[in-house]
């Protein structure tokens, strides 16, 4: 039960540094350290192909898919300035807490038909073929539920970090500037004509 709580509120910690951090490499770390989090809540379960996949599929593969994204758009700088999307805090705030309400409802009302140790059993100490005839029958609606979720987080986050690529000498593109080889247009000085 220690080991349980205590990786808990480290998946917990993790979670809240992914979401409040500044930097979008740090953010991929405090990740990091929620899914390993979850990886020994179900290691100390006794699920340990959960624990495995968790493990490779999650905490590698896709860490390793977004800290590419990251450094592929150069996002490891610190978010500055305005956000990129119109009233996005706001709308991020709203669905926050809609979420959270949805989520107590459901845990406060939800009744498993199927008693947990029944449940347990039909795992079979926690198989990869039990677990994928578990997740592709009875919940397969959240299984596939959670990979349109990555996938709208990765396009979210290139949505989000993409940025206008700056101009090494501060001119923008509506100021004319003359190309090397090229004369710059002379003005006519008051009165006179233009040589």
């Amino acid at each position: 039960m220690i080991a349980f709580l205590l990786l808990g509120a480290l998946a917990l910690v993790g979670a809240v540094v992914t979401v409040a951090a500044r930097n979008a490499v740090h953010a991929a770390l405090g990740l990091v350290g929620t899914l390993l989090s979850v990886a020994g809540l179900f290691a100390s379960l006794s699920a340990s192909f959960l624990a495995a996949v968790q493990v490779i599929v999650y905490a590698g593969a896709i860490l390793v898919l977004f800290l590419f994204v990251i450094m592929l758009l150069n996002a490891n700088q610190p978010v500055t300035g305005r956000d990129p999307v119109p009233f996005v805090r706001e709308l991020a705030g709203i669905g926050g807490v809609i979420l959270a309400g949805a989520l107590a409802v459901i845990a406060f009302s939800y009744r498993d038909p199927q008693p947990l140790a029944q449940g347990t059993a039909a795992l079979r100490g926690g198989t990869a073929g039990a677990v994928g005839e578990t997740l592709l029958t009875r919940f397969l609606l959240p299984f596939e539920a959670v990979s349109v979720l990555l996938l709208v987080a990765i396009v979210g986050a290139v949505a989000l970090v993409r940025r206008p690529a700056p101009q090494p000498d501060g001119v923008t593109d509506a100021e004319g500037v003359a190309l090397p080889g090229e004369l710059p247009e002379r003005t006519a000085p008051e009165g006179g004509v233009r040589a």
